[in-house]
């Protein structure tokens, strides 16, 4: 990198991780600045350009990847050898490229199931966690995102999407929606995964537009739903031994959770739930904000956590 330290990221390259995935990865920042990686949400997401826009670029140097399957990486949606454990594999294999001895982690949603799940297998590689919109990747929290939360806060809505099912599967959707998104006939799985991805926008959004099904039959393919069903089918690749089960593996990094108070996917109590069981981790609420990253609430919080990291300290200015 030559020059100014870039505001933006650098045109991306390819980068081969075997079992036929190459990543799309980018940087922005000064390389010889504080190292840092985002992790996109999803899963199946891809990072945004305006991610960039989190990190100082006069301090950090952000390494940003579209994760196996997700945004411009190939094959786009694959599938094969995609799971939790290949994805933190991926990510050392980043952190090795780079020549970085440890980094810090910032990543939302999906993006901090995976950075919660990094870190817990090498925590050794962290020098701090920023977390946005914590999902401990449960059956439980995506039963009260699609089921409890959706028939509280949209019930038209929740009618809406079980609708899209026959009738035989209403009783219990969600397993129903991901063999259906899953299955090889678009037929089947094209309707399907408009519905889910249409659902999971409104509930994202704090005062969606939008907040009933209407699905225009020349929609093109929608990502992240083929992705999120692989994922949340295997219980999200994460085995027996849950991600807060397992917060004692953070013991001694720092750490910033940022909430939106009103975030219908990944509601406060589970920021919470993590928060009493990782000392280390402080608490930020982002007031009449939901699930958006790009909420100004949020985005401002997020940014600022980020800001207070320093190498290797976790400062207060």
């Amino acid at each position: 990198m030559n020059g100014a330290p870039s505001p933006t990221p650098e045109a991306g390259f390819y980068f081969d991780v075997g079992e036929g995935h190459q990543l799309w990865v980018s940087t922005c920042g000064d390389a010889k600045g504080i190292p840092a990686v985002f992790l996109h949400g999803g899963p199946g997401g891809g990072f945004q350009p305006a991610n960039a826009s989190l990190f100082d670029p006069q301090r950090f140097f952000t390494v940003l990847f579209d994760q196996r399957g997700a945004g411009r990486s190939l094959p786009r949606g694959g599938l094969q050898a995609n799971t939790t454990a290949h994805l933190i594999a991926d990510i050392e294999r980043l952190r090795e490229h780079f020549g970085v001895e440890k980094w810090l982690v910032v990543g939302g949603s999906w993006g901090a199931t995976l950075a919660l799940a990094y870190a817990q297998a090498h925590p050794e590689r962290v020098t701090g966690l920023v977390l946005r919109a914590v999902f401990l990747g449960t059956a439980a929290e995506l039963d009260w995102a699609f089921g409890t939360g959706l028939r509280t806060f949209y019930p038209a809505l929740y009618e809406d999407f079980l609708a899209a099912l026959p009738e035989e599967d209403r009783a219990d959707p969600l397993p129903a929606y991901y063999r259906r998104i899953l299955n090889p006939d678009p037929a089947l799985h094209m309707p399907a995964a408009l519905a889910w991805h249409d659902t999971e926008r409104v509930l994202s959004e704090v005062a969606p537009t939008q907040t009933r099904l209407s699905i225009a039959p020349d929609r093109s393919r929608p990502n992240s739903p083929f992705v999120e069903a692989h994922y949340f089918q295997n219980g999200c690749f994460l085995g027996q031994s849950g991600l807060l089960e397992n917060a004692h593996k953070l013991r001694g990094i720092p750490g910033v959770i940022v909430q939106g108070r009103y975030d219908l996917l990944c509601p406060p109590a589970t920021s919470f739930a993590l928060a009493q069981a990782w000392p280390q981790a402080e608490s930020v609420m982002a007031e009449v904000s939901g699930h958006n990253l790009q909420h100004p609430a949020v985005h401002q919080h997020v940014k600022a956590a980020i800001a207070r990291f320093r190498g290797d300290r976790f400062g207060l200015t």
